[in-house]
């Protein structure tokens, strides 16, 4: 009895599939197609059924309002969102997964026939880095005023506090 106490959880253990509770995806580099490629945001693309959040990126949310230079408002998460589907430009999109977020997306690094998205659009000035190896392309962005930061005191609030 105390053998069959032990031999159970060893056995259940080599058994069972190694992802069964839901770990990091086996497949670590995802493609599709440009006609099944959705923009959902300004730092999510859909490729397919998978859905892949740029890493290393935070764009506006659809809706938050900006200011342009004349004191209009306008969507700065709408304009991010824009952005990244002139990056993408019905070309097909390769993702490299390098993890998950919260909510189990795949957090990827992603090129859209040769460009690096993540990198284009911190430099485009249409998202943040949250890394370290895209700060020089946010830094480059705020400096020249391209894309959100051209418009100086009406970018995103948390924009203007980041030091």
């Amino acid at each position: 009895m105390l053998t069959a106490a032990i031999a159970a959880p060893v056995v259940l253990g080599v058994a069972l599939p190694s992802n069964l509770f839901g770990s990091a995806p086996t497949d670590r580099h995802w493609r599709a197609e440009a006609n099944a490629i959705r923009i959902v945001d300004g730092e999510t693309i859909g490729l397919g059924e998978r859905i892949v959040r740029l890493d290393g990126v935070a764009a506006p949310a659809r809706g938050e309002a900006c200011r342009a230079a004349s004191g209009e408002a306008f969507d700065c998460g709408g304009a991010a969102a824009a952005a990244l589907t002139r990056l993408v430009a019905g070309r097909p999109v390769a993702c490299r997964i390098v993890g998950q977020d919260g909510f189990g997306r795949g957090l990827g690094q992603c090129d859209a026939a040769g460009a690096d998205l993540n990198r284009a659009l911190v430099g485009g000035g249409f998202a943040l880095a949250t890394t370290s190896g895209l700060r020089s392309q946010e830094t480059a962005a705020r400096i020249t005023a391209q894309g959100l930061w051209a418009n100086g005191a009406g970018a995103p609030l948390t924009w203007r506090t980041r030091n």
